[in-house]
Order: structure tokens, then C-alpha cells, then sequence
């Protein structure tokens, strides 16, 4: 995986294995790379959620009245 994959480069790949293991599309040699694979992209997307949870809740944290003063 791409260090700087953005979000929806990552959610379209991580979407596609999905329906691949819902339609038995992959052989049983296949599906615990697929499996890894999607772990790595869970972690991934997490990552990224809490980052910009993160920064969301730092910015509701200043006011109006904060940000003027800097």
C-alpha cells in the first residue's frame, strides 16, 4: 500500500476485496493475502479517521474569539 493513498483510493480498494470475498471470487491460496491486505487497509483508514477526528475536534475547541487573537 501507497504511504500517501488517499482515503478513497484506500475505501475502493478495501470495498473491492469485500466483494470479492462475498462472491467466492478468490481461491483459498488467494484469500489470506486479500484477508492481510484488508487488514492493512482497516488500520489504514482508521488512521486517517482519528487524524482528522483529531484536528476537527481541535478546531471546535478554539472559538472565534481564539483564533482572533493569534
Amino acid at each position: 500500500m501507497a504511504k500517501r493513498e488517499s482515503y478513497k483510493t484506500a475505501m475502493s480498494r478495501l470495498e473491492k476485496i469485500v466483494r470479492q470475498i462475498d462472491s467466492d471470487e478468490l481461491d483459498i491460496d488467494r484469500l489470506g493475502d486479500k484477508i492481510r491486505e484488508a487488514n492493512e487497509l482497516i488500520a489504514y483508514l482508521s488512521g486517517k479517521l482519528g487524524k482528522v477526528e483529531e484536528e476537527i475536534g481541535k478546531l471546535l475547541d478554539t472559538g472565534p474569539e481564539d483564533s482572533a487573537e493569534k
